[in-house]
C-alpha cells in the first residue's frame, strides 16, 4: 500500500468529518502524478467517477497516473516492483549443460550403424537401469515440474500436484496391465501393436490420433523450455521456442533412440537430483511455508483477535471494538514501514488436505475439483497411449525389465515431482498477493473477497523461475533450472523420434493399399531410417508453431494445459482398443474401429455443447464461485477504517458488484468420450461373440496382420495369451516362453 496516504487517513479522518470524494482526494494527493492519462477502467463513466474524485473537480473525464500505476491510484496499492534480472551465470550454466546434452545426442549417431531397429527401439537391447531412468525421464519433464509449481503457486497445492500424480500412475498401471504384452509383441511402434489386431485402417486411424496427441505434448515442452530460456538469455519467448527446437532436432534425428535413452539417463542423473535438491531445501529451510495472515497497512482492520494479537494490534479509530494495524510500531515513518496488502487476512497453508473432496475447502477462492479429478484420469489412462512410454517398452531387453522399470519409474516421478507442488505456496510468499511485486487489476471486483475495485490478483507467469534466480542459492537455482531444461528435452527428443517413426513406418507404408496410385514399396527397410528422419522436420516446425501462437493465455498455462489435451485425445479414442488387444478373447477389427470413431465424436460433441467459460470452474453455489466483476464502487473496502457510511456496502442500489457465475464443464467431456468408447467396443465384441458380423478381404484394410518382428498369438481356452518371440541380448537368436502344452512358433524373420 501507498504508505503516506495511509498515514494521513489515521491522523486526519474523524467520524462524518468529510465525504468520500473528499477522503479520496486528500489520499491521491500524495500519489506524485504527472501528464499520463490514466485508462483504468473499460466503462468511461467509472473512469470519469474516478477522475473528478481524483482531481477533486466535478468536470473532469480523465486523471493522470504518470509516475505511479492505476493500482495505486486508485485503490492505494502500491505499484508492483520490479524484480532483478538473473545473473549472467543462469544463462551461461544453461547453455553449457544443453551443449552437453547435444554432444552426447550426437555421438549415439556410430551407435545405431544405419539399422533402422536400433533407431526405432535401441536394438532391443535396453538394461533395466536405462529404461527406468528413460521412461521416468519421460514423465519428468517441464509440463510436470514447471507446470506443476506454476499451477500450485496461481491456485493450490493440488492444482499443480495432480499432474506428476496422474503421470506416475499411469507408468503403474501401465506396469501392471500392459508392458510385458508390449514387449513381447516384438512391434516396432505402438500402431504395430493395433495392427496385428485390429488391421491396417485401424492401425492409420491411431497414429494419426497419437501424432497429434504428441504435437502437443511436444509444443507444451517447447513452452516450458522456451520460457526459462527466454527469461535467462532476455531474448524473446518464440526465439526462445525455436531455439529449443533445433537443438533437441538434431540430436534426436542423429541418434534416435540410442541418442534418446542415454541423454535420458544423463539428464536424469543431473535433473532429478538438482531438482530433488533444491524442492527438499526450500521446503526444510524457508521460513513461511505459505503467505503467513496479512500484517496490514495503517488503517488495516484485523479479522480476528488472534491476528490482532499476532501483530499487536490497536483500537481502531472509527469504530474501538475492532482491532487496527499498529501504526506506531510497524510504521513510525514512511521509510521504515512494514506493510503488506491485506490479501490473506487468515493466512495461506501448504496444503488443504480436503482440496479434492471438498469444492469449498479454498473459500473465498474457488476450488477446480472436478477438473483436478479429471486431470488425474485423463494422465493416468490417456499416458497409457503414450508413444515414447511403449516404445520404451518395446526398447526393454526382457518383459520383466519393461514391467519393473515402469513400476520403478512411477514411484519416482511421485518422489521428483510431487515436492515441486509444496514450491508453489513458498512463491507466493515472494510473488503472491500479498508480496510487493504482486500486480492486480483495477477494473475488478469481488463480493466475496469485499473488494469493489482490484480485486482481481495477476499472477507472474515467470514466479517459480524468478524465485529460483533470486530467492534461493545461486548453485541450487541453477542446478534445478537444469534439471528443468534438461527433463524437457528428455520428452522432446522422445516425441520428436516418436512422431516421425510412426508417421513413416504406419502411414506412409500403407499409403499403398488405401490409394492404389501410391506404390506399395514406397517406403522400405532401406530409406525407412531417412524417411523418419525427414518427416521428423514438419512435426518440430508444428509443434514450435503451437508453441509460439500458444503460449500461456490458457487458465492453466501452456505447459500445463497442453499436457492435459495431448492425452485427452488419446483417452478418447485409443486406450479402449489398446486394452483389447491384450485383454479381448478375440479382439475385433469392427469393435475397434467403432470405439475410435464414437470416442472422438462424443469428445468432439461434448467440446462445443458444454457450458465453457475458460476458467475451468463447475458452477457450484456460494460466494466464491462468483467470476470477478467490473469496478463496483469509489468506497472503500469493508475492512478499511474509516465512516461506515464511507465502506463499500455491495446491497447498495448503484454499488452492487456484477458477478456472472462460473460455468465451465471441461473435463466431464474427457471422462465421457472413454466411457462411451467402451461400451461401444464391449457390445459389438458381444455382438460378435459367434463370428464376424461382416467378413473382410483376407489382405484388406480391416483384417490384423504381421509386421516385422511379431509373432502370432496362441490361444488356449477362455483365455488369449501371447507366446511370443523374446530377444536375447548377445546374439539375434529367438527363444520361446515354454507353454503348458508343446507349441513350435516358427520364427516369421531372420532378425528375431
Amino acid at each position: 500500500f501507498s504508505l503516506s496516504f495511509h498515514k494521513r487517513i489515521m491522523t486526519r479522518i474523524t467520524t462524518g468529518a468529510m465525504s468520500r470524494t473528499t477522503l479520496l482526494s486528500i489520499i491521491i494527493g500524495f500519489t506524485k502524478l504527472e501528464s499520463a492519462l490514466g485508462q483504468c477502467f473499460q466503462d468511461p463513466d467509472t473512469n470519469a467517477e474516478w477522475a473528478q474524485i481524483i482531481n477533486n473537480d466535478t468536470t473532469s473525464t480523465e486523471f493522470s497516473i504518470e509516475g505511479s500505476c492505476c493500482q495505486e491510484t486508485v485503490c492505494g496499492l502500491g505499484c508492483a516492483e520490479e524484480t532483478p534480472p538473473p545473473a549472467k551465470g543462469f544463462g551461461i550454466a544453461v547453455m553449457v549443460a544443453i551443449a552437453f546434452f547435444v554432444v552426447v545426442g550426437f555421438a549415439s549417431v556410430f551407435v545405431i550403424k544405419g539399422k533402422s531397429e536400433n533407431f526405432f527401439v535401441a536394438g532391443r537391447s535396453l538394461p533395466l537401469w536405462v529404461i527406468t531412468a528413460t521412461l521416468a525421464s519421460q514423465s519428468i519433464d517441464s509440463n510436470a515440474l514447471l507446470g506443476c509449481s506454476t499451477l500450485s503457486y496461481k491456485y493450490h497445492f493440488w492444482d499443480g500436484a495432480c499432474l506428476p500424480v496422474g503421470l506416475g500412475c499411469s507408468l503403474i498401471l501401465n506396469s501392471i496391465f500392459l508392458a510385458r504384452h508390449i514387449n513381447r509383441d516384438g512391434a516396432l511402434t505402438l500402431p504395430d501393436v493395433f495392427a496385428k489386431r485390429y488391421g491396417k485402417l485401424v492401425e492409420v486411424m491411431v497414429s494419426i490420433c497419437t501424432i497429434t496427441s504428441f504435437l502437443c505434448l511436444l509444443a507444451g515442452n517447447l513452452v516450458g523450455m522456451g520460457a526459462i530460456l527466454s527469461y535467462l538469455l532476455s531474448i524473446s519467448p518464440e526465439g526462445a521456442i525455436w531455439m529449443s527446437a533445433a537443438l533437441v532436432f538434431a540430436y534426436t534425428v542423429a541418434g534416435g533412440l540410442y541418442s534418446v535413452a542415454y541423454t535420458d539417463v544423463l539428464q536424469a542423473a543431473v535433473g532429478w537430483l538438482g531438482c530433488m535438491t533444491l524442492a527438499f531445501y526450500s521446503i526444510a529451510n524457508e521460513e513461511n511455508k505459505a503467505p503467513p495472515p496479512s500484517i496490514g497497512f495503517p488503517s488495516y482492520m484485523y479479522p480476528d483477535d488472534a491476528t490482532c494479537e499476532m501483530y499487536d494490534g490497536v483500537p481502531c479509530e472509527n469504530d474501538a471494538t475492532a482491532c487496527c494495524y499498529n501504526t506506531e510500531k510497524w510504521c513510525p515513518s514512511d521509510d521504515n514501514c512494514v506493510v503488506d496488502n491485506g490479501a490473506y487476512p487468515f493466512g495461506d497453508q501448504r496444503i488443504f488436505h480436503d482440496q479434492m473432496t471438498n469444492a469449498h475447502s479454498l473459500t473465498p477462492f474457488p476450488n477446480a475439483v472436478v477438473f483436478n479429478w479429471a486431470t488425474i484420469f485423463v494422465l493416468a489412462f490417456g499416458n497409457l497411449a503414450a508413444l515414447d512410454f511403449q516404445a520404451r517398452c518395446m526398447a526393454s531387453k526382457t518383459a520383466k525389465i519393461a514391467t519393473i522399470g515402469c513400476a520403478i519409474a512411477g514411484c519416482l516421478t511421485f518422489v521428483v515431482g510431487i515436492p515441486f507442488a509444496y514450491l508453489g505456496s513458498i512463491t507466493r510468499v515472494y510473488y503472491g498477493p500479498d508480496s510487493a511485486r504482486a500486480s492486480f487489476e483495477t477494473d475488478s471486483c469481488n463480493i466475496g473477497l469485499g473488494l469493489p475495485t482490484c480485486a482481481l490478483w495477476l499472477p507472474d507467469q515467470d514466479a517459480f523461475i524468478k524465485y529460483l534466480t533470486n530467492e534461493v542459492p545461486s548453485f541450487l537455482g541453477g542446478w534445478c533450472l537444469i534439471g528443468i531444461v534438461a527433463a524437457s528435452m528428455s520428452t522432446c527428443d522422445g516425441a520428436i523420434l516418436a512422431m516421425g517413426t510412426v508417421f513413416s513406418h504406419n502411414i506412409m507404408r500403407n499409403l499403398g493399399s488405401f490409394f492404389p496410385c501410391i506404390r506399395k514399396d514406397l517406403v522400405n527397410e532401406k530409406n525407412l531410417l531417412s524417411m523418419a528422419r525427414l518427416i521428423a522436420v514438419p512435426f518440430t516446425v508444428a509443434s514450435a508453431l503451437i508453441a509460439s501462437f500458444y503460449r500461456s493465455s490458457h487458465s492453466l498455462g501452456a505447459t500445463g494445459y497442453l499436457l492435459i489435451v495431448a492425452f485427452d485425445i488419446v483417452l478418447a479414442s485409443v486406450v479402449v482398443p489398446l486394452f483389447g488387444c491384450f485383454y479381448a478373447k478375440k479382439p475385433s477389427p469392427l469393435a475397434a474401429f467403432c470405439a475410435i470413431i464414437t470416442g472422438i465424436l462424443v469428445r468432439v460433441i461434448l467440446e462445443f455443447t458444454l457450458p465453457k467459460d475458460g476458467y475451468l470452474l463447475m458452477p457450484f453455489d456460494g460466494t466464491e464461485f462468483l467470476d470477478y466483476g467490473a469496478a463496483a464502487s469509489t468506497a472503500f473496502p469493508a475492512f478499511f477504517d474509516v465512516p461506515i457510511d464511507q465502506r463499500w456496502d455491495p446491497s447498495v442500489e448503484g454499488e452492487q458488484c456484477e458477478q456472472p457465475r462460473y460455468n465451465d464443464w471441461t473435463g466431464v467431456d474427457s471422462l465421457a468420450a472413454p466411457i462411451a468408447a467402451l461400451i461401444v467396443f464391449v457390445f459389438v465384441q458381444w455382438l460378435e461373440r459367434n463370428g464376424p458380423l461382416r467378413s473382410f478381404a483376407e489382405d484388406g484394410i480391416m483384417v490384423g496382420y504381421l509386421k516385422e518382428g511379431q509373432v502370432e498369438s496362441i490361444e488356449k481356452g477362455a483365455d488369449s495369451t501371447n507366446r511370443t518371440a523374446k530377444f536375447a541380448s548377445d546374439e539375434n537368436e529367438c527363444c520361446v516362453n515354454k507353454a503348458e502344452s508343446a507349441v513350435e512358433v516358427k520364427a516369421l524373420d531372420d532378425t528375431n
